[in-house]
């Protein structure tokens, strides 16, 4: 019997000193080699005495490994072997051809995201409802904060908090003076040497039944909303968690990395973002996938640190049309991991309806990126999907399956603009090669055509398709060749899917 499994955790502990402060002043190295592959990891200190390393195998087979530390005379030595990955793991996810992604093991990864900053810090009740949630959406990455975030909608307290110490009282908190606490309140004593290993658990915890239902983990590292001094931390003390976290979380595969939500508002120099991104590079030995979210100014995710574009609407009637021209201009995947919420809360970023959430997940999909979701509607006590998870009350998360199993017709399960710079809908064809007639995706977009004509060549004959994105349906419209035209149903959010026959 294996010891561990293909993309999966192994993990190994030992006991220490729990004397004067284990985090800062020991330290644990773990080398692991097999035929295919050869890592080293850091380990972390777990509390009570209890000092851990893991690894992430990314082959079948024999590993040795060496495990050090600081208070080890001698290394400590040995093997375990490695079988086959578990159902729904298939590795992390990889860039591949430029703007498209695959898990390791070379399977398609369609990316449908959604924001759920602090669900995880949330009553078992409610992260329960939130796992079940998704456990029957589309889903396939949510983003969540490592620190708890203090905004409207958002004054309770967390489950926990990251460091040893004491919050702020925060039943001073008012919708109408919570402004005044961003940053370091008075009332906070953190210290920021001594990590809270049960916070971290838990977050571990999370991450891996996430991973047991096929869901990226998009971990936020940092962010501005916040009143317990968080965001406030030194350059130091940032390396110095970005060093504990990486060690944590690095192994379970299905980690991604974001430097930030909303980067540009935190009082971090270009440089110091650079340098925690180093940590990354440097002590992530799987290269999951890292990036950084912006407020109002795009990041330059041609930095060579950046495996994909993380990208915020930064104006209000202009997004998902931009994918195009941000594939061209970063040569990286685009993922729009912010393109308004849909909901009823008086502020332009979360009112959007269904429809128009939906639309810009197509609109997205079909320029060659990918889109994210996020859910604020107000009148259902004080639990927004965006901030607490829980249940989704909006009908656009209902329809992104419909979108998901259209776009797994297409070869490759990729797709690329084929009108760049034209206005009359959006079309779509596979990404590994130029059109070549297997697949044809043309969306309308909040546009109402009657009818459309169609002509690539005399001998193909496709398999016409018109989808209703909103209604979820597929209607058969038969088999044409040369030049012919569909009649459409003068509808919005409609779609034409052809299909070659040989395809």
């Amino acid at each position: 019997m294996a010891d561990a499994s293909k993309y999966g955790v192994w993990e190994i502990a030992l006991s220490g000193p729990k004397d004067g402060n284990p985090f800062a002043g020991q330290w644990v190295k773990l080398k692991v080699s097999s035929l295919n592959e050869e890592k080293e990891a850091d380990g972390f200190y777990d509390g009570d005495g209890r000092y851990v390393a893991r690894f992430m195998p990314s082959f079948e087979g024999k590993y040795d490994y060496t495990l050090s530390a600081s208070f080890l005379d001698e290394p400590q030595t040995g093997s375990f072997t490695v079988g086959p990955a578990e159902k729904n793991n298939h590795g992390p996810v990889r860039v591949s051809r430029t703007w498209g992604l695959n898990y390791e093991d070379g399977t398609p990864y369609i990316s449908l995201g959604t924001t759920c900053y602090v669900w995880h810090l949330q009553s078992d009740e409610l992260i329960e409802q939130t796992f079940g949630t998704l456990k029957n959406s589309a889903f396939n990455k949510i983003r969540f904060c490592v620190f708890p975030k203090h905004y409207v909608y958002n004054f309770n307290e967390p489950r926990s908090y990251p460091f040893e110490g004491t919050p702020m009282d925060s039943s001073v908190l008012t919708r109408q003076n919570f402004k005044n606490y961003i940053g370091n309140a008075p009332g906070n004593d953190w210290d920021y040497t001594r990590f809270n290993p049960a916070h971290f658990r838990h977050i571990e915890y999370c991450v891996k039944r996430l991973g047991e239902m096929g869901i990226e983990a998009d971990i936020i590292l940092f962010h501005p909303y916040d009143r317990w001094g968080f965001s406030l931390m030194t350059e130091q003390q940032d390396l110095y968690y970005m060093r504990y976290i990486t060690a944590r979380l690095s192994a379970y595969h299905n980690v991604w990395w974001s430097l930030a939500n909303e980067y540009d508002l935190m009082n971090k120099s270009d440089a110091q973002w650079v340098r925690i991104a180093n940590v990354l590079c440097e002590h992530d030995p799987y290269r999951h996938m890292r990036s950084i979210h912006n407020c109002r100014d795009i990041y330059d995710f041609s930095r060579p640190w950046c495996t994909h574009c993380s990208i915020q609407r930064n104006y209000t009637y202009l997004h998902v049309e931009n994918t195009n021209k941000w594939r061209e201009q970063y040569r990286k995947p685009v993922v729009l991991d912010e393109i308004s919420y849909e909901g009823n809360v008086p502020f332009g970023w979360g009112n959007i309806s269904g429809e128009e959430m939906l639309r810009r997940f197509w609109e997205t999909m079909l320029r060659g990126g990918y889109p994210g979701h996020g859910e604020t509607y107000v009148g259902y006590g004080d639990v927004l999907w965006w901030s607490h998870g829980g249940k989704l009350h909006g009908e656009s998360h209902k329809r992104f399956a419909f979108l998901r199993d259209v776009v797994s017709l297409c070869p490759g399960k990729q797709l690329r603009p084929a009108n760049e710079g034209r206005d009359d809908g959006v079309k779509a064809v596979p990404l590994e090669k130029c059109y070549e007639g297997k697949y044809f995706l043309h969306y309308f977009s909040f546009m109402r055509p009657s009818s459309m004509s169609y002509h690539f060549d005399e001998e193909t004959v496709y398999d016409a398709y018109i989808l209703d994105t909103w209604e979820c349906t597929k209607t058969y419209a038969g088999a044409f060749k040369g030049e012919f035209t569909l009649e459409l149903p003068s509808k919005p959010y409609m779609a034409v899917l052809l299909l070659a026959k040989d395809n």
